[in-house]
């Protein structure tokens, strides 16, 4: 039997068994049964109350890889505390013919041991709810009583012997002299660069950033206000900072909050790192200028003129002019049905091939099967000594190991069916070519090069070898002919 270990460590209780220890009695279960680990699946500080787990997901997801036949957990409680996903999650497993088993649970598969099982999970279940029960009491009883429930300690303050939060006279001047510089008209970097001038840092140590000195001066904490859950304690801490110069602090960030952007967005240039000059084979860059309208401009032009190195004699190409082109010139091409149709075909082609480890490990199992083969058959014929018997064993050793490993080059291997890889193309047909995203997406997926030239453009995509050549002057004349205009003639770059 082939099996993967799931361990899982929760935060909400840190007396239980460690990672480690889990995975030591899993694998001494498993040596103990002939059971051959393939992996671990491993998730630190994640409750089970709640299937949201990176590798808990990661491992039912390659269960339909059907490489592994069992997951052996410490206790069935690592695997779930709530019986719907454990119910949910065990029908899928066995679906793809894979069992749960408890390496410290002896459970059987017979009625007993299923009504077992159950109660088990009842219990697990049970146990995380009345923990979790205790342990928000416990913490409301905290927060009535004025005391630090954990977390992060805002600074300015200290947390006492008796677990209360107390004014720390090293640090509480700075936050409230923050609060007063704000309010007088400084910015939030400037306040940043101060405080850390001053050596001021977060309760981990670390430096102050723009977003720690924005949180802070939002953290109604500052007026004494202690607040759990749906309770609000007022004075439940002492105070650092006035009603008033608080009030006014908000009353500011508010007001530059609905300020326009003093910044413009970075432009994007989605052809970078795709496109490259036609005549000199450079790449070429995305350029900038302002116009003496005081309007932007944004081009593409050759990094070897841009740097003025050699002569080239390619012309800045609009962006926005030649991403249009690019884009709507993909989305044709993908109306296509045998586009389409080549398309999965490649990926299925690619799909298909073997790791550069697979062959050679299945050579190294057919010879250790032939080994075994003809071993037996001298034994069968009463060729039987010391060293026959060690030399099958040692093969029979060598054959599980390969197996194994080929299992597990098999596990590493995406399973696409051609359907989804279709219906994950076809999405593209109704792609919306002026939204940002999906076009740097239409790009990445489909696009491999983009050469320009000055009266043409060759695209080469990622299905196919040769490329797709649009000469300008066509644009031109169909463009012409519909009395639309022409955007096409680039002007020189602005200087």
């Amino acid at each position: 039997m082939k099996a993967v270990i799931y361990a899982r460590y929760s935060s909400d209780n840190q007396r239980e068994e460690s990672i480690e220890g889990q995975i030591r009695e899993c694998t001494a279960f498993a040596e103990k049964n002939g059971i051959t680990i393939l992996r671990h699946y491993i998730d630190r500080a994640y409750s089970a109350k709640t299937d949201n787990r990176p590798e808990f997901q990661n491992m039912i997801k390659d269960s339909s890889k059907k490489q592994f036949e069992a997951i052996i957990v410490w206790k069935l409680d690592r695997f779930a505390r709530n019986r719907y996903d454990s119910t949910h999650y065990k029908a899928i497993l066995k679906r793809n013919d894979v069992k749960v088993i408890s390496a410290t649970e002896k459970i059987s598969d017979s009625p007993e041991g299923i009504l077992m099982e159950s109660i088990l999970e009842g219990f697990a279940e049970y146990y995380s709810a009345d923990l979790s029960e205790k342990i928000v009491r416990g913490m409301t009883e905290n927060a009535l009583k004025g005391k630090f429930n954990g977390g992060r300690v805002p600074i300015g303050y200290v947390v006492d012997e008796e677990q209360r939060l107390q004014i720390d006279p090293l640090t509480a001047p700075y936050v409230l002299e923050a609060f007063k510089r704000y309010a007088e008209g400084q910015d939030m970097k400037a306040i940043r660069d101060w405080l850390n001038e001053k050596g001021i840092t977060t309760s981990k140590g670390k430096p102050m950033t723009y977003n720690i000195v924005h949180n802070m001066l939002k953290n109604r904490r500052y007026l004494g206000e202690y607040v759990f859950r749906d309770m609000l304690i007022p004075d439940g801490i002492p105070a650092i900072v006035p009603v008033e110069l608080f009030d006014k602090v908000q009353a500011r960030m508010e007001l530059n909050a609905k300020a326009p952007a003093r910044k413009k967005a970075k432009e994007e240039y989605l052809l970078s790192t795709k496109l490259f000059c036609g005549y000199c084979g450079a790449t070429i860059c995305g350029e900038s200028g302002t116009g003496r309208n005081g309007e932007s401009h944004h081009y593409y032009k050759c990094a070897t003129a841009k740097k003025k190195r050699t002569e080239c004699n390619l012309k800045p190409a609009k962006k926005a002019w030649l991403e249009d082109l690019v884009v709507n010139e993909t989305v044709k091409l993908l109306q296509d049905d045998k586009i389409i149709d080549a398309v999965v075909s490649r990926v299925m082609d690619m799909q298909a091939k073997e790791s550069e480890e697979m062959p050679f490990l299945e050579a190294r199992l057919k010879e250790a099967e032939d080994s075994i083969d003809n071993l037996l058959k001298a034994i069968e014929m009463g060729v039987i000594t010391k060293s026959t018997k060690e030399r099958l064993e040692a093969l029979e050793t060598e054959k599980a190991e390969l197996e194994s490993q080929i299992a597990l080059e098999k596990l590493k291997q995406p399973t696409l069916t051609e359907e989804f890889v279709r219906y994950w193309l076809e999405r593209f047909r109704g792609i919306d070519t002026a939204n940002l995203a999906h076009r740097k997406l239409l790009i990445d997926v489909f696009l491999n090069t983009v050469f320009l030239y000055n009266d043409k453009v060759v695209i080469t995509f990622n299905y196919k070898e040769d490329a797709e050549t649009i000469n300008f002057s066509d644009i031109e004349a169909a463009l012409d002919s519909c009395a639309c205009g022409s955007d096409f003639k680039f002007p020189s770059s602005p200087k």
